[in-house]
């Protein structure tokens, strides 16, 4: 039975793992992962990794067979307590945040015990003249929690974390609005690759990673590629989606619901970019070409210049609302990224690097 992405990317949008706090939203993915995997491993930064082995040998003999990596961050942006003032929180960001979408945000407070709160504006009386009818930084943003001084002082200390706390939501057509779809929807696709591929022969060994801090600086990437030294890598993220804002910007934004991207740019190897293509195109995967002219962005930088260079593609989801706790997703988009992965990995033969070339 093909795994339930609808249920899988539920489950993985209600636990919290903000960058460099990714413990809860690790023991998901680990449980989810290690029965598709024929070895787990973290590493010392907090990545995860799942190695499923392939059934070939070594391009030569005595030489391990070769590897591709799969990865997607599963780290997400929120805050983190800065100050106690009184009955209040004061508050920093943890990644990038759009002031314009915080006040009024449903949070938890993860201090000795998990803690419900809001996001509080200041008045604009007390406010400068300048910020009154502008964006009010998430610095100068509060969060109340509704207990009294000392009980604050008592439960929360300053360096806490908060994160979202908006439950997903099922919209119509296949849609699924969440907070941490960036990037846990990669994370996803790469659970129902691990899955497809239980039942397809493959001759490479398969590492699946899921990436911390990639919001904070691409760091668990950095870490993983470099211990892993992959002969392949793909970096699975989001992108953005198009609504009726973002139409006259079409070269930058893609619809959801008709099919993932497939990077195309300096960060991207052209060789594996075109057998990417040729792959989905003969499975009649849909996708859509997104042209990548300077950096990524992804942590698919970070996997092309690890040691001496790895041959990198990005994947992308598209995405709407990123960086919000309502993002939306398309769910046949992640099921289909799942899918075409599958569907490469298993044409791989040993002989495929020596014919990769750079064009």
């Amino acid at each position: 039975m093909p795994i339930d992405t609808l249920a899988h990317l539920k489950e993985l949008t209600t636990v919290p793992g903000l960058s460099g706090y990714e413990g809860p939203t690790r023991a998901v993915i680990r449980r989810i992962w290690e029965p598709l995997a024929t070895e787990i491993h973290v590493d010392a930064l907090g990545s995860l990794w799942a190695t499923k082995t392939g059934t070939g040998a070594g391009v030569a003999k005595n030489q391990p067979r070769p590897k591709i990596m799969l990865g997607a961050h599963m780290d997400a942006i929120g805050l983190m307590v800065k100050q106690i003032d009184g009955e209040f929180l004061r508050v920093t960001s943890v990644g990038g945040i759009d002031g314009r979408i915080m006040p009024g945000q449903l949070v938890t407070v993860h201090g000795r015990e998990d803690l419900p709160g809001v996001v509080a504006r200041p008045p604009s009386f007390l406010l400068l003249k300048s910020q009154r009818d502008s964006v009010v930084p998430p610095n100068e943003l509060l969060v109340d929690v509704g207990l009294p001084a000392d009980r604050v002082k008592a439960l929360v200390k300053v360096s806490d974390v908060i994160s979202f706390a908006q439950a997903p939501m099922e919209l119509q057509g296949g849609l699924l609005a969440a907070r941490s779809l960036d990037n846990r929807a990669s994370v996803a696709a790469v659970t129902v690759c691990l899955d497809a591929l239980q039942s397809r022969q493959h001759v490479w060994d398969v590492v699946a990673v899921a990436t911390v801090q990639e919001e904070v600086g691409l760091r668990g990437a950095i870490t993983s590629a470099f211990a892993i030294q992959p002969d392949l890598a793909i970096a699975l993220d989001v992108t953005f989606g198009s609504d009726g804002n973002t139409r006259e910007f079409s070269t930058r934004t893609y619809p959801i619901g008709e099919g993932p991207t497939l990077g195309l740019g300096p960060n991207v190897h052209t060789g594996l970019h075109h057998a990417l293509k040729a792959t989905a195109e003969r499975a009649e995967i849909p996708f859509q070409i997104e042209v990548m002219a300077n950096h990524s962005g992804t942590d698919g930088f970070a996997f092309q210049v690890s040691r001496e260079g790895i041959p990198s593609m990005v994947i992308g989801l598209p995405l709407r609302n990123m960086h919000s706790a309502v993002e939306v997703i398309h769910v046949k988009d992640v099921t289909r990224a799942g899918r075409w992965l599958a569907e490469f990995i298993s044409e791989l033969d040993a002989g495929f690097m020596s014919a990769l070339k750079n064009e």
